[in-house]
């Protein structure tokens, strides 16, 4: 199989032409094409008047290979030498199986890989299955009941479940395709085996992530939800049990080796982590709020003239902006999408963005946050934690109930708390009402979030729109400690515990945090396993 890179078409979505470009590359004839298989698809909008579409291929073709590379010479294409991920096969038996703390995307393809190679695992949710969980988070968003167990940070998928479901990571690693097979397999659009920017989308992601519990179970593995890690015990450096809470009772449990995939938000198990003197250190993340536009004023701003063609996916971006040494950006931008509550603790206030598959919303939404460090927080290891806490219920208290503080771009640039002719009809379902942001965010994060927004603004038109709206707080952007491990997964602090993920600070998305997940079960899996 030949693989060629970078051929570059209109937006027609022409196959033909496809087969074509790639038989100019090859220096024969399309006929000789005997099968193309799109490996990569992704949209090059730096000329507005000109915009492309950028495919990566395999074909296969009549005759010997080398010999037509040879004869082809051409930089663009070379030999396909993919290699497949494997799970690594059974040698011996744990005499007790392994537990994995929480089932967000590390925890479950960590349980994937740990049951698909015959070590049963147990995992610990302290949410509730995908189902009970989105009837939990509708409730929440209809009523202002807000139960902290069960929400957009905990249950089945973790957070990346009520979000846009972004599979896109700017780590390279053979295992990704792996992931994104299984996410495919349990029900994903094959679009995002190719996609530059694969997104599965809440829709999608309720029933995917139950498809994978079930391929779990199907290799032996367990799955107990709302069961709380309270604790953790060991003898000489090594956990042997952890503790958890279930119901009305707390249960000890044996373990040799614990996985933690506690994601981002659980802050009491941080404390516990702390009191239990595990190895943690604080760590820069951002906080700021989320940006609300037209999703067509944001097509017209990537595309130009193109902005209407159906061939062209729906507008997304990304924009950075560094001063003195501090960063301002745009964070899980949601095209099409809405902003979600998104606190997992009563009296507070969260925004996150979500978006269904077809991102077919009037609005588009980003997080335009700044980045923060223990130089801004404090170094103790929990600073961080409360800093993200002391902002979310200041939101809290200035909107006086679980509405979320609002205001236009223009109102926030002229330090006014209004909310008056917005251009966009705010998103966030229980409702916002118009707040003074600085008296919610630090001053440095409000005024760099003012200089972003006039430098985006150069960059893309729609930034330039006074009356988008800002609706904030934005403060789960990742977690604000690391859990210290060695180059083994293995704690710093205690033989046997695994920390991984985003909550432990080692990933910033599903695909990262599953990658994660996976490798520190291939760890586990060395104690048992041969890889030969």
């Amino acid at each position: 199989m030949i693989r060629i890179r970078d051929l570059s078409l209109p937006p027609d979505g022409d196959m033909a032409r496809l087969v074509q470009a790639a038989a100019r590359q090859l220096r024969i004839s399309p006929n000789e094409i005997k099968q193309l298989d799109l490996k990569k698809k992704s949209v090059d909008a730096r000329k507005k008047n000109d915009v492309r579409i950028i495919y990566t291929v395999d074909v296969v073709v009549k005759g010997r290979e080398d010999k037509i590379l040879k004869m082809a010479h051409c930089p663009k294409a070379s030999a396909a030498r993919d290699v497949p991920y494997r799970v690594p096969q059974p040698q011996t038996l744990p005499d007790s199986r392994p537990i994995i703390v929480g089932f967000g995307p590390a925890g479950m393809f960590a349980a994937l890989v740990l049951s698909m190679a015959g070590l049963c695992p147990l995992v610990l949710e302290r949410g509730q299955d995908a189902k009970t969980r989105h009837e939990a988070v509708l409730r929440f968003w209809q009523t202002g009941e807000l139960d902290p167990e069960c929400n957009v940070q905990f249950g089945e998928g973790g957070a990346g479940t009520f979000s846009d479901g972004k599979l896109n990571t700017g780590v390279k690693n053979e295992r990704i395709g792996w992931i994104l097979e299984q996410f495919a397999e349990a029900g994903a659009s094959a679009d995002i085996l190719y996609d530059a920017k694969p997104h599965i989308g809440t829709d999608g992601l309720v029933t995917v992530v139950q498809n994978l519990r079930e391929k779990i179970l199907h290799y032996g593995g367990e799955v107990r939800f709302g069961t709380r890690l309270t604790g953790l015990e060991s003898e000489n450096g090594r956990v042997t049990a952890v503790r958890v809470q279930s119901a009305d009772s707390e249960t000890v449990l044996p373990a040799s080796r614990v996985l933690l995939a506690i994601g981002h938000s659980a802050r009491d198990t941080f404390e516990m982590l702390f009191r239990r003197e595990i190895v943690m250190e604080p760590k820069p993340f951002a906080v700021g709020a989320r940006i609300e536009h037209l999703q067509k004023d944001v097509n017209v701003s990537l595309y130009g003239a193109h902005a209407d063609d159906p061939a062209l996916p729906v507008g997304e971006y990304q924009l950075s902006y560094t001063k003195n040494g501090r960063g301002v950006y745009t964070f899980c931008m949601c095209p099409g999408g809405t902003v979600v509550p998104s606190q997992s603790e009563e009296k507070t206030i969260v925004t996150n963005g979500m978006s269904e598959f077809a991102r077919d919303g009037l609005n588009a939404n980003a997080a335009l946050v700044v980045s923060v460090s223990p130089e801004d927080y404090g170094k103790n290891i929990l600073d961080g934690v409360e800093f993200a806490r002391k902002i979310e219920r200041a939101a809290f208290e200035q909107s006086g109930s679980y509405k979320a503080p609002a205001v236009t771009v223009g109102a926030f640039l002229d330090r006014k708390a209004e909310l008056k002719a917005p251009s966009v009809t705010p998103t966030y379902a229980i409702g916002t009402v118009p707040c003074d942001l600085d008296k919610i965010l630090p001053s440095f994060v409000t005024d760099m979030m003012r200089t972003g927004l006039g430098v985006f603004a150069r960059k893309m038109k729609c930034f330039g729109d006074r009356g988008a709206v800002l609706t904030a707080p934005e403060t789960r952007t990742s977690s604000p400690v690391r859990i210290r491990r060695g180059e083994n997964m293995c704690s710093l602090s205690a033989e046997g515990l695994y920390p991984c993920g985003e909550g432990a600070g080692y990933a910033g998305g599903i695909t990262s945090a599953a990658m994660d997940g996976l490798k520190t079960a291939e760890e586990i899996a060395k104690k048992y396993m041969n890889f030969s």
